[in-house]
């Protein structure tokens, strides 16, 4: 009970935040995660994510990612992955859009402290821009610590924070704070309805988020 009580308190908070953002408008993050299982060291992901600055309508950005993952263990995996995007950094204008190449790097691990699961992932990018007035490449480093409460057998609570430093002439820095009801469909996939709160660039911004994250396993069994 403790849990929901806390998550009315933090929807609460949302609310109220998101009247006093710079945009002052709530925006969404819709978001589809897949992770395919082809081996017992191999798996592949699928990912895709539009945002958008208002709910439903007023489109910022698209990411289409997919990757190869290596289990080293049950504890840690290491990832390459290959991502294009279609960026409109413009609100309420029609500046031509930007397109990205993107590739990354990345290690998960994760751990218990007690009966709470922790995991951790540390991430390298190499962008490219294609801009209307020219191209530019940067370079960013991710690490983003979270974890899942289950709460019983089908809802869970989902919290994690991420922070973000791109390299370039200097170092911009930007968090997300991301908190969320989850919802089990079945053993492979679930439901998230949450909050997400991003600071870049002196913005504020507050987005709701909704995702359905799957696991497939392409494994075959062998016959006894």
């Amino acid at each position: 009970m403790k849990y929901y009580i806390a998550l009315i308190i933090s929807l609460s908070i949302t609310i109220s935040c998101a009247q006093s953002s710079p945009e002052n408008k709530t925006g969404t993050w819709l978001t589809y995660s897949g992770n395919h299982r082809v081996s017992e060291k191999i798996s592949i992901n699928t990912y895709a994510q539009i945002w958008q600055y208002e709910i439903g309508e007023n489109f910022n950005f698209l990411l289409l990612n997919t990757g190869i993952n290596y289990h080293i263990s049950s504890k840690f995996t290491v990832t390459i992955s290959y991502g294009f995007a279609d960026i409109d950094s413009g609100y309420n204008t029609n500046t031509a859009h930007t397109f990205e190449n993107r590739l990354y790097e990345q290690i998960a691990f994760k751990h218990k402290i007690k009966t709470l699961s922790i995991d951790h992932r540390f991430r390298t990018e190499q962008r490219f821009f294609n801009k209307p007035e020219s191209n530019k490449t940067s370079h960013r480093l991710r690490y983003r610590i979270g974890t899942k409460i289950k709460l019983n057998k089908n809802l869970f609570i989902r919290l994690n924070n991420e922070i973000l430093s791109t390299i370039e002439n200097d170092i911009n820095t930007e968090n997300r704070f991301y908190s969320a009801l989850g919802i089990n469909i079945s053993k492979s996939s679930n439901i998230q309805i949450g909050y997400l709160n991003q600071k870049k660039n002196k913005l504020n911004l507050h987005r709701l988020q909704i995702g359905i994250f799957i696991k497939t396993n392409h494994i075959k069994k062998n016959n006894i």
